[in-house]
């Protein structure tokens, strides 16, 4: 099977080229197709299987299509929630070079450093996948996170 086949818009099978991927994985063949759908998943896999682009690039599509119908302010329409910092800048990583071609931006969020920059990264593209890990969950409380402006929440 290829990517191809999965439905994926021609900027993300470009990012994909560039990354050298050939063919998605068991994980990705499988959640692809069903995110795409909109519908609520549960996946489970082994460490290097793919995880991460099996959610990110169904939310990048999604997100991706929906950008033309954005009229007003900018909200954070995906949360994607990591145990560590490091998982999150590896997600942000991911989101880069899958979503290259694309009008999607992000943020990624962590605690532990002063956060200004980080508010202001999400302000800027505050509509599109916002990336933090569980410790920067306070930071919730800035008010730039209205959770019920959510259409993908991810745990990682």
């Amino acid at each position: 099977m290829s990517f191809k086949k999965l439905n994926l818009i021609s900027p993300i099978l470009e990012a994909l080229e560039q990354e050298g991927y050939t063919q998605p994985t068991s994980i990705q063949a499988q959640a692809i197709p069903f995110i795409l759908e909109k519908k609520d998943l549960l996946g489970c896999a082994q460490t290097g299987t793919g995880k991460t682009a099996a959610f990110a690039l169904p939310i990048l599509q999604l997100l991706e299509n929906k950008i033309s119908d954005n009229r007003g302010r900018r909200t954070v329409k995906s949360l994607i929630l990591t145990p560590t910092r490091e998982l999150a800048i590896q997600i942000g990583d991911s989101f880069s070079a899958y979503g290259r071609n694309t009008r999607v931006n992000h943020a990624v969020i962590f605690g532990g450093v002063s956060q200004n920059p980080q508010v202001e990264a999400v302000k800027r593209g505050g509509r599109y996948p916002c990336r933090y890990s569980r410790k920067a969950f306070g930071s919730h409380e800035s008010g730039i996170y209205k959770t019920g402006s959510y259409r993908d929440f991810c745990v990682g």
